[in-house]
């Protein structure tokens, strides 16, 4: 039986929930400046998340290992003052929440009072539980992030494909469920099968978000810069690319150099 779509004026971690239990796939994507957001929220998506992504997408690192807890608030910041719908998630950066729970809650508690985030992401199950516990008791929402963990690069060795073997497709199945338990409002999955990821998202009540595991699940994230194309030189199976803005902006910007250098730009009309 299908449900009406309800028209959210607000994204809240609630309508998330809400959303799942209707049917209703939810829209996620990247942002880290204030006027990409903009658009990105005028478009209807759902969720923003600022991810420590900005490592690579805006500073060129080759993992998002080097960002700061002050880089990930100045990029929240912008967002938040950019938004009118999406709730707005921010990622808590490597080495802010691993170690001690107390240094977690220390991080948590800077996003939400310095950048006006409405929530923090961090990556790992059963493993971090005191950290999301200390932040989940603060009053902090927490979305976790199993599958495939950015952060852990150098212990997996390789961005393949995760839970590809029993033993960690049950493990990955148990952070689920006990992140759910703990209080999570919701977990990104990313790169892992297909199956897997849609029974995850079948045996829990918090919506699943999806990045390159398949449709199965409550709803799907990519990185603003792959999907539009900005980004030119990573192309997993998982992404499609909505525009090719490399290409368009390359030539515009080739235009106005020509127009620059052959005294076209400024015409008569274009100056005072």
């Amino acid at each position: 039986m299908s449900v009406a779509k309800k028209d959210y004026k607000r994204i809240t971690t609630k309508s998330l929930i809400e959303m799942k239990a209707n049917g209703e796939k939810i829209s996620m994507l990247t942002a880290y400046d204030y006027s990409m957001a903009k658009i990105v929220d005028a478009a209807g998506v759902d969720v923003i998340l600022v991810g420590d992504s900005a490592s690579n997408v805006m500073a060129g690192h080759e993992t998002t290992l080097p960002i700061t807890l002050d880089q990930m608030i100045y990029h929240a910041s912008g967002v938040v003052r950019a938004i009118q719908r999406a709730l707005v998630v921010v990622d808590l950066p490597f080495g802010s929440y691993q170690s001690d729970p107390k240094e977690a809650l220390r991080s948590a508690i800077r996003i939400m009072k310095e950048s006006g985030g409405h929530a923090v992401k961090l990556e790992g199950g059963s493993e971090v539980k005191d950290s999301i516990k200390k932040i989940l008791n603060a009053g902090i929402p927490v979305m976790g992030h199993l599958g495939l963990t950015p952060q852990s690069i150098y212990k997996f060795g390789t961005y393949t494909v995760r839970a590809k073997e029993e033993e960690e497709a049950e493990k990955l199945m148990n952070d689920a469920k006990f992140l759910e338990k703990l209080g999570c409002f919701a977990i990104v999955i990313e790169k892992v099968p297909a199956h897997l990821a849609e029974e995850v998202a079948k045996s829990i009540s918090i919506p699943v978000i999806g990045i390159g595991a398949g449709g199965g699940v409550d709803g799907q994230v990519l990185v603003i810069h792959d999907m539009l194309g900005m980004n030119n030189e990573f192309s997993p199976r998982f992404l499609r690319r909505y525009m090719n803005l490399y290409e368009g902006m390359t030539t515009a910007i080739g235009q106005y150099v020509a127009d620059v250098k052959s005294s076209d730009f400024p015409n008569e009309k274009e100056q005072y």
